[in-house]
């Protein structure tokens, strides 16, 4: 059955219908709108939490650069050390060995003081002279160590312990045996002393 609709029941029905297109395109559109906003959130997000772990990531690299600039600068410093002090010692294997021949040289030297008004000996100081001083400016250097003296295990080599002959004397160093030597800061040998107990 058609339903006959008066002219303006037409335009009513027409104005109605077009209310409600109307309402559905605004609806479309405004659900679109809602997508895109959450699209657009959910990108926000993304690249919030990207640079948030590209930060992270930075200040990662960044603490294993500075790590490793500090290591390479205590690297430089340690083979800056090593090589001042090898040059210090260069010759130290060559001094050590020379140092039983002063001690004979000084051995001579008594043994030569013995003999009064024998000069044919002067050439034997003059050598033992040369050497020390040659010694010397290597940077060879006589430890001071003189009966008396207070015992020290860190700079001193007690080869043995006799009664002390005074009181004072008890603790303390009554004789050289050998003498010790330092090559730049190092020992190269303790003297070698005895102790009074």
């Amino acid at each position: 059955m058609a339903v006959l609709l008066l002219p303006s029941e037409k335009i009513e029905r027409n104005a109605i219908m077009s209310k409600n297109d109307k309402f559905e395109e605004n609806f479309q559109d405004e659900g679109f709108e809602n997508a895109e906003i959450n699209e657009q959130e959910i990108a926000e997000e993304n690249v919030t939490d990207a640079l948030s772990e590209l930060q992270n990531e930075f200040e990662r690299e960044k603490d294993r650069y500075l790590r490793l600039f500090a290591e390479f600068e205590n690297y430089k410093k340690r083979t800056s050390r090593e090589r001042m002090e090898m040059f210090k010692t260069a010759g130290e294997d060559v001094v050590v060995s020379m140092l039983p021949i002063l001690d004979d040289f000084e051995r001579a030297l008594k043994e030569i003081d013995k003999m009064e008004g024998d000069n044919h000996f002067k050439g034997v100081e003059l050598i033992n002279n040369k050497l020390r001083e040659t010694l010397k400016a290597k940077g060879l250097q006589l430890m001071e160590v003189k009966p008396g003296d207070t015992f020290d295990a860190d700079s001193h080599e007690a080869i043995t312990q006799i009664p002390a002959p005074e009181k004072k004397l008890k603790g303390k160093i009554i004789d050289v045996v050998e003498k010790g030597y330092t090559l730049g800061d190092k020992i190269i040998r303790y003297p070698k002393v005895v102790i009074g107990q």
